[in-house]
């Protein structure tokens, strides 16, 4: 693998150094540790550099180490101990070399505010019926394996049963470092291609699942007047006899301006319910926002992933023939049991840095 890097990133690695010093220093400012506001935001502006920082020390130790190595390799008689020492930590160094130098090229690209947001899910059954409504479990699951295995926290919010199993829709809340950044390339639609249990003769069929993934909004974000809303309760519909559904617990929130409805009905509490129907509806009022804002840039970003559009076909599930294709990147895997049980990354990672490289064009990087 060529291990010599396409543009020169040391002038980026300088500057992350000077601004983690000048970030670390106000952490101690009485004026910033006055500000919660404030605080938070240099924070996580100090998490970011701290790991672009150490991306750079090793960026420029591995560079240092693979000109000393091949240096021993071209000095060194061919089949003598050393140079096949030296071979072998430069096999190692560049199968390392990539990822370092992604994650800085990650960092020269200006952050979306937004990437450091919880996030919230929505999956919906499309075209396809029952099949379609037990596809919409089968990502719920895989989004809930994946979260688990990278250390974040997953809370459902509301969900509608099909009759035969599955969900109609889902809504559920995942919590942790870099959700939204990393997830937000889910938005779209999901399509999968298998023969439904149900089918007696073998046949193949093609169902549709809606994905919509949210940055949590903040209080800040949104300003919503109580007079906007009108908000009802009733009793929640759960499984037969269970406690969810003996009391008028579930809370339904319509808000007049848009005439978007949102229910809760995931908690015992009425309070809670209503509490969570408010972090979904700011949620889904500041992706309409982000989205009228991208919509004036829209020429401009033709090349990067996506559009988050919920009407975009993005991602095909073939379990016949084990393969998972991302139309975006026109990536294809044959490991599709794998990613449905939440290994994820390999789809993430590619559509990140198809990104990440997109942006870095557009700057002229």
């Amino acid at each position: 693998m060529d291990h010599s890097p396409d543009m020169d990133l040391i002038p980026h690695i300088e500057r992350f150094e000077k601004r983690f010093a000048e970030v670390e220093a106000a952490l101690s400012d009485p004026r910033v540790l006055g500000n919660q506001t404030k605080m938070q935001e240099m924070s996580r502006e100090y998490s970011r550099l701290k790991g672009l920082v150490e991306s750079g020390r090793r960026y420029t130790r591995i560079l240092k180490d693979i000109g000393e190595n091949e240096q021993l390799v071209r000095d060194e008689p061919g089949e003598s101990e050393i140079a096949e020492m030296a071979r072998e930590e430069l096999n190692s160094l560049r199968e390392e070399f990539p990822s370092v130098e992604l994650a800085i090229k990650m960092g020269i690209v200006p952050p979306d505010p937004t990437d450091s947001r919880n996030t919230i899910f929505e999956i919906r059954a499309g075209a396809g019926g029952s099949e379609s409504a037990l596809f919409v479990a089968d990502l719920c699951r895989m989004y809930t394996r994946y979260a688990e295995n990278t250390g974040w926290r997953m809370e459902i919010m509301d969900a509608s049963p099909s009759d035969i199993g599955g969900y109609k829709e889902i809504i559920f809340s995942i919590q942790g470092e870099d959700v939204y950044k990393r997830l937000k390339y889910e938005s779209g639609v999901h399509r999968v291609q298998r023969v439904p249990a149900t089918e007696s003769q073998g046949r193949i069929h093609t169902s549709t699942v809606t994905v919509a993934v949210l940055p949590e909004a903040e209080e800040v974000d949104i300003d919503i007047k109580p007079d906007e809303l009108e908000i009802s309760v009733c009793r929640a519909s759960g499984p037969g006899g269970q406690g969810v559904n003996t009391t008028d617990s579930a809370v339904q929130i319509l808000h007049k301006p848009t005439g978007m409805i949102v229910r809760c009905a995931d908690e015992r509490s009425q309070i809670k319910n209503k509490a969570k129907a408010m972090t979904v509806l700011r949620s889904r009022l500041l992706e309409q926002k982000i989205a009228e804002e991208n919509a004036r840039y829209a020429a401009q970003r033709k090349s990067q992933v996506g559009s988050g559009e919920r009407n975009e076909r993005i991602r095909t599930y073939n379990f016949p023939q084990n393969r998972l294709t991302d139309h975006r990147i026109e990536l294809t895997l044959y490991n599709l049991p794998q990613v449905i049980e939440g290994e994820l990354d390999c789809v993430i990672e590619p559509l990140m840095a198809h990104d990440m490289e997109s942006r870095l064009s557009e700057m002229n990087l």
